[in-house]
């Protein structure tokens, strides 16, 4: 055979050829009839695909993926999913439907604490009045037991009542803002005995004389102070200020001298609710005041 027709040999087993994807698939004995139609065989080795990719499984691309994020509530793995709105195929924020359980969940609103009964109430604000050292409010309490305070008020009133209806020897009343437990002034003897026990811890007639001072002109300056006492009070004031008996509050507009005044430790002390409540100096006074004051002029 010449080189010609070798040539044309080949051409034309070349223009014959049929690729292997195009060829019909031969009968074999349990195939379906000629007038059924067979489905695609999905398992199929696509074009250009080797054998041992058979089992590996991909991400989707191109037009695969297209098509499956063109199924609604269906995201590039084929899970369905649930934006967070609530509708299925939301967009990019789409999360599976078990983690969106998840996260409401996480995301619920606490559940409100019980109310309790009166009996549980009065038990815990007597518990807890029992440790405090300072008088707590009763906000304070109605936030710390998760209760409305429009319980609380009435419930500390009926529990201060009770004690002294009962006689106790101690009772609950209202100092500097709050609540406290005091032992009642009947028993003071048998208290400070038991605390003192022979140890001397009270105020120099000095101290208790500026003390009363600042109660009841607060808030006034050292001047103001030393003029009433007729002596000079600095160590005086420095004392009271270290007992935290009283504190600094400010300056005076004209001479910038600092002002002092009570501390709510003072009326914890002394078990009063406000200032307002100091007894009235007038019974004290004596009868020539004024020409006292005239003769000092």
């Amino acid at each position: 055979m010449s080189d010609e027709e070798h040539r044309d040999s080949l051409a034309d087993q070349a223009a014959a050829w049929v690729p292997p994807w195009d060829r019909p698939r031969p009968p074999a004995a349990d195939d379906t009839p000629d007038n059924t139609e067979v489905p695609p065989d999905e398992s199929a080795t696509a074009p250009g695909q080797d054998q041992e990719d058979l089992g590996r499984k991909e991400p989707l691309q191109g037009p695969e993926l297209s098509k499956i994020s063109a199924e609604p509530g269906a995201n590039a793995s084929g899970e369905v999913t649930e934006g967070l709105a609530g509708e299925p195929g939301s967009g990019a924020g789409d999360v599976p439907r078990r983690q969106l359980a998840g996260r409401r969940r996480a995301t619920a609103a606490p559940e409100p604490a019980p109310e309790l009964s009166d009996a549980e109430l009065r038990g815990a604000l007597e518990a807890i009045l029992l440790v405090v050292d300072e008088p707590v409010s009763e906000l304070v309490l109605a936030q710390v037991l998760e209760q409305p305070a429009e319980r609380v008020g009435p419930m500390l009133d009926e529990i201060a009542a009770g004690y002294t209806a009962a006689g106790h020897g101690f009772e609950l009343r209202r100092a500097a803002g709050g609540w406290r437990l005091y032992t009642r002034p009947e028993y003071a003897t048998y208290v400070e005995r038991f605390v003192l026990d022979g140890q001397s811890v009270r105020l120099t007639q000095a101290a208790l004389e500026t003390l009363a001072v600042v109660a009841y002109k607060q808030p006034v300056t050292r001047s103001r102070i030393s003029a009433i006492r007729g002596v000079n009070c600095d160590g005086v004031i420095r004392t009271l200020v270290t007992r935290g008996l009283i504190e600094e509050c400010g300056t005076e507009t004209d001479s910038g001298a600092f002002l002092y005044r009570t501390t709510t430790l003072f009326l914890e002390k002394l078990g009063l609710n406000t200032v307002d409540e100091l007894p009235p100096l007038a019974p004290f006074l004596p009868d020539d005041v004024e020409e006292l004051a005239d003769a000092t002029r």
